[in-house]
């Protein structure tokens, strides 16, 4: 399984990469491999509010589906619109193929998610 450092994750394989005060939010290799092929991506609009530890979204495979968990609350300021035409681009790399931007309302949100050592030993005990 892959992590990479400079990332905040949360216990429901989603991660943050921090850029100011977006939030590019995408799911982990854990996830994409427990998923398997994934098939579509069920993204929130633009301007959408998103709230921490609430589903904004979904993500489908051919094993099954599950739903995605905003680590921060703000407003969608972007959607990965390529994952709408080829959504198993988050099997190829899931790092670089993040699904959502979000305009941060609370940033302190962040200290409660992990990084990527206490991540990968939370995955461990999976």
């Amino acid at each position: 399984m892959k992590t990479v450092e400079g990332l905040y994750y949360s216990e429901s394989h989603e991660w943050v990469k921090v850029d100011g005060e977006i939030a590019i939010i995408g799911i982990t290799d854990f996830a994409q491999k427990a998923m398997g092929d994934i098939v579509y991506v069920d993204m929130p609009e633009v301007d959408d509010e998103v709230s921490a530890e609430e589903e904004f979204g979904a993500v489908e495979s051919v094993k099954a589906a599950s739903d995605l968990i905003s680590p921060v609350s703000g407003t969608v300021t972007e959607i990965n619109e390529a994952l709408e035409d080829e959504s198993g681009l988050l099997n190829q790399d899931p790092y670089e193929n993040w699904i959502i931007k979000v305009q941060m309302s609370e940033p302190g949100e962040l200290d409660r998610l992990m990084d990527a050592d206490v991540y990968a030993a939370f995955c461990e005990r999976q």
